[in-house]
């Protein structure tokens, strides 16, 4: 963290766990009390709305908004009575990289909340010139009522290894999140997964550099050739895309063999859909020509 992002923790922070989706689920079982109000995005990773129906919780959605190609959140619309927000930075799906000044505006106005920040992402910025911020280093104050969730699954394409880890400098909440792990309800991550990730995080920066760059040039090429509109993809693999003009598109596209998520999955849009462009460059090439065949009239016979 502090090599990474500037971050200084101590090691008795971490919780270790076999991904991070059981730490949205421990975080809104957990942390968030019965009677609790939870924020979470909208669209977003469909385990962050589970999380909160099984726990369960209410909840309220929060929408992004398009602005100057970037999704991010309408701060007026946050409700101050909450008890909980839960962010993704950088964001799943439409890959937007929170900025500083963006995370204390955020910070400011959920001062009195629970924040459950899912930062899987973190090393897959594919934007030139953007830098990661964990939202719990900005001050201590924040750290203190956040739970930073975290792993090397999605940047170095381990998430079978079954490791991730929670940070959160709160001995209470740090408690209360980790009741479930240390009675082994949630099973621990595996010893392979812990190796795995240890060699990812100390001997892979030029891998991982590469790898950088070969999704800039696939997210290039989505962006140049894809015929719909969708906002300019600052990190991640997976790009969301408007294709409301064609009625039906995850099935059309489907006929032409490319799979996609609907938009429905994430809470999102009918309309969108999410395209996971962490792929071979032909394959990628491949798949955008069916969409593009897919889009195209057939001629009448």
């Amino acid at each position: 963290m502090q090599r990474l992002y500037g971050w200084t923790i101590e090691p008795g922070w971490i919780v270790f766990l076999p991904g991070v989706v059981p730490g949205l689920h421990l975080a809104a079982r957990q942390l968030v009390a019965g009677d609790g109000h939870a924020l979470i995005p909208h669209p977003v990773y469909h385990h962050f709305k589970r999380a909160v129906e099984l726990a369960p919780r209410r909840f309220t959605e929060l929408a992004l908004v398009l602005e100057r190609g970037r999704w991010i959140f309408d701060l007026d619309a946050i409700d101050p009575g909450a008890t909980a927000f839960f962010l993704c930075n950088p964001h799943n799906p439409g890959g937007t990289v929170f900025r500083r000044a963006e995370l204390e505006a955020i910070a400011a106005r959920t001062k009195d909340m629970l924040i459950v920040s899912d930062e899987i992402h973190c090393d897959l910025i594919l934007e030139k010139g953007l830098r990661h911020v964990p939202i719990a280093s900005l001050d201590r104050e924040l750290s203190r009522r956040t739970v930073t969730l975290m792993s090397a699954n999605k940047a170095f394409n381990i998430p079978a290894a079954g490791c991730g880890w929670a940070i959160i400098e709160d001995a209470g909440l740090r408690g209360a999140f980790s009741r479930e792990v240390a009675g082994h309800v949630i099973g621990s991550p595996s010893v392979f997964g812990l190796a795995a990730t240890l060699a990812a995080l100390t001997k892979c920066d030029d891998w991982l550099a590469a790898q950088l760059d070969y999704l800039r040039a696939n997210r290039d090429l989505v962006e140049r050739e894809i015929g719909f509109p969708m906002a300019h993809v600052e990190a991640t693999y997976l790009a969301w895309i408007d294709c409301s003009s064609l009625p039906n598109a995850p099935a059309r596209f489907l006929e032409r063999g490319v799979a996609v998520y609907g938009g429905e999955q994430f809470g999102g849009e009918p309309g969108f859909v999410r395209l996971n462009f962490g792929t071979q460059r032909a394959r990628l090439e491949e798949a955008l020509a069916r969409i593009t065949s897919a889009s195209t009239p057939s001629p009448r016979g």
